[in-house]
């Protein structure tokens, strides 16, 4: 994308919300009342990152570690049991996205449009970029992948940083400043390219399938964009995605071909099992709907009006926080509260992220990493 496109768009999302802000009061979210829990959710542990984290990431555990960034270059890889760093790096410029993350190996994107692979706190290669990109690198079978501000897809090779192969789709001018979809299925790259879920083979970078999840509308570029979104939900060869403030559906992935979607109106990821799958409105409504057919199972309240995270399904409940600081557990089968706990933060920067045995850890807005057990 040309730098005036993505100004353009940046103008369009402030004057919308500057009209919003001025032509309605943003309604109140109702009180809740303190929630009889037979057991608290128990704090574990936090890990101290940086002072501030502007971008939503989306959390990774692999081998009992996940890694994570500040907005002024710090990165970390954390050990989930202990809380611990395994290691620490700080590359000393600003960054863009949050990492791709194997185990061993971080990439990351700086804000002059770099992409550096890190491991044990040490720069391996960099690699110059010709355009932007607020989606997190992907690491997968000895390569890094990236999705680009024009629509772009390349694929670095993991060791020596070379280019492998660039895919270019044309779509809509205007791209979401948002972590997109990026994740491999089986011997596939799957990627969000505008409201399309996209299939291309990861050594060459050819189409295998591409299928629309939501199809651009509207008069003007912002009201045409419907980009999808991280994280998706994957249960077999079923991938779950989110299209933009537009749809929500489903795809066999297997097959290349779409199971069902349905309007919803958010701006973050889904999460779910082989039955339900769960998303959060921006209204602050949570919806379930029947992962098979796509029907609406439940639909919940009692967080309306809160700005919320993603959500994360669990064996014990859904997970959701909100803009104030609280961490939510929902029942999977109705929606209803069944728990709840205060952070000490004003907001997350992150979905919150499952560990072994019940557990999960969230990332906040001021660098905190927060590590709890479910009850």
């Amino acid at each position: 994308m040309k730098a005036f496109a993505i100004m353009r768009f940046l103008f369009l999302v402030m004057a919308a919300a500057v009209l919003t802000a001025c032509g309605s009061s943003k309604p109140q979210p109702v009180e809740i009342q303190n929630i009889k829990a037979d057991k608290p959710i128990q704090a574990l542990w936090k890990f101290k990152l940086g002072d501030d984290v502007s971008y939503v990431q989306s959390l990774q555990v692999v081998q009992e570690r996940l890694s994570l960034t500040s907005d002024d270059g710090n990165i970390a890889v954390v050990n989930v049991r202990s809380g611990q760093a395994v290691w620490r790096f700080d590359l000393k410029t600003p960054l863009n996205t949050g990492t791709g993350f194997d185990g061993e190996h971080v990439a990351v994107v700086t804000l002059n449009n770099e992409l550096v692979l890190i491991k044990a706190g040490k720069v391996l290669w960099r690699n110059r970029l010709t355009s932007q990109s607020y989606t997190h690198p992907l690491i997968a079978g000895e390569r890094v992948f990236m999705m680009m501000a024009d629509r772009s897809v390349l694929a670095f090779d993991l060791l020596s940083g070379q280019r492998l192969w660039v895919q270019q789709r044309p779509g809509e001018p205007l791209v979401l400043k948002q972590n997109g979809v990026l994740m491999p299925f089986q011997n596939t790259l799957l990627v969000g390219l505008g409201g399309r879920l996209t299939a291309l083979n990861p050594d060459n970078g050819q189409i295998k399938w591409d299928v629309p999840v939501a199809n651009p509308r509207g008069i003007n570029d912002l009201e045409r964009l419907v980009d999808l979104v991280a994280k998706p939900s994957r249960v077999d060869n079923s991938v779950c995605v989110r299209a933009f403030q537009a749809q929500v559906g489903c795809v066999d992935a297997l097959r290349g071909s779409v199971l069902w979607t349905r309007s919803s109106v958010g701006s973050q990821g889904v999460d779910g099992d082989a039955k339900t799958l769960i998303g959060t409105e921006s209204n602050g409504m949570v919806q379930a709907w029947s992962r098979t057919s796509g029907d609406r199972l439940w639909d919940s309240d009692r967080l309306k009006y809160r700005e919320l995270t993603g959500p994360l399904f669990t064996s014990k409940g859904i997970v959701i926080g909100d803009s104030g600081g609280w961490l939510y557990l929902l029942s999977a089968a109705d929606g209803s509260l069944m728990n709840r706990v205060q952070t000490s933060s004003d907001g997350f920067a992150s979905t919150p992220t499952a560990l072994a045995d019940g557990g999960f850890v969230v990332l906040t807005r001021n660098g905190l990493l927060l590590a709890y057990q479910l009850p």
